[in-house]
């Protein structure tokens, strides 16, 4: 993996630790409000101070906690959305890719081009409108447009690995189809999957602090870096760390995978290596 690669695989590990260690490592309650004195003035209450290096919010909670704690929602969501996305994905595109006909035109023809043709953000912020806002209702609408992207890629390997000449002998030997398909085809069409799963996760992550920052997402005082920036917007001018650290931590994740995913595909692709 290139240089780039393991600096996003630090990045992401030193977020995931963040993620699961949050109660011993936040020095508050994410929750927690601190009571200040009626003529104690909004620029005060904000800033960062010694006790808060982040400072605090409107409501007088610690934002560095806040921010941890928002790591565990975002790590949650983004691999929450990938297990269900890539494992959709993989088993419809492997039986597309594989049987041909009409099971392929009923799938690539039909019904990935019927996900495709509604804007992914769109449908997820009416489908988490219909069924509620809350975090699994997040996970099921970036599940759903999801799928199909792992699905037509998996598709297209399967295409091109079912007409492999172990394949083939597999089929004379009398393999069954479930069988040539879990034990040989599957793992020579996979690694192009886990380079899509670590760009997914970026996307996921980007995807909920974007249905939070809209109140579609998780709600308050669940912390959650959309939330985290949708509150911050009003206090722009007075304090614009309160916008600048959840937005530092966002732009952070998403690179990191974004890192990730590049250094994968170099890695897993032969020529690239070479190169």
């Amino acid at each position: 993996m290139n240089r780039l690669g393991k600096v996003g695989t630090v990045i992401i590990a030193l977020f995931f630790i963040v993620a699961i260690f949050a109660p011993l490592i936040a020095p508050y309650s994410p929750i927690e409000q601190k009571q200040f004195t009626a003529d104690s003035p909004l620029e005060e209450r904000l800033k960062p101070t010694a006790g808060h290096p982040f400072g605090m919010d409107d409501l007088g909670r610690d934002v560095m906690s806040r921010v941890i704690f928002g790591a565990r929602i975002s790590m949650q969501v983004g691999v929450a959305v990938v297990l269900i996305s890539a494992f959709l994905g993989t088993i419809i595109g492997a039986v597309s890719g594989y049987f041909g006909g009409w099971v392929d035109r009923l799938f690539s023809g039909f019904l990935f081009n019927v996900f495709l043709s509604f804007p992914s953000i769109l449908l997820a912020i009416a489908m988490v409108a219909f069924l509620g806002p809350n975090i699994q209702n997040v996970i099921l609408a970036l599940s759903v447009i999801g799928w199909v992207g792992y699905a037509r890629l998996m598709r297209g390997q399967v295409l091109k690995v079912r007409e492999y000449d172990f394949v083939t002998a597999a089929r004379a030997l009398g393999a069954g189809n479930f069988r040539i398909i879990f034990r040989h085809v599957l793992p020579n069409a996979i690694q192009p999957l886990i380079v899509q799963a670590s760009l997914g996760m970026a996307g996921a992550v980007l995807s909920e602090a974007s249905l939070s920052f809209l109140g579609l997402g998780v709600q308050p005082p669940t912390p959650s870096w959309g939330v985290m920036l949708n509150d911050a917007r009003s206090f722009l001018r007075v304090a614009p760390h309160l916008l600048i650290v959840p937005g530092l931590a966002v732009m952070l994740t998403v690179l990191a995978f974004n890192f990730v995913g590049d250094g994968l595909r170099e890695w897993l692709d032969p020529k690239q290596k070479r190169q």
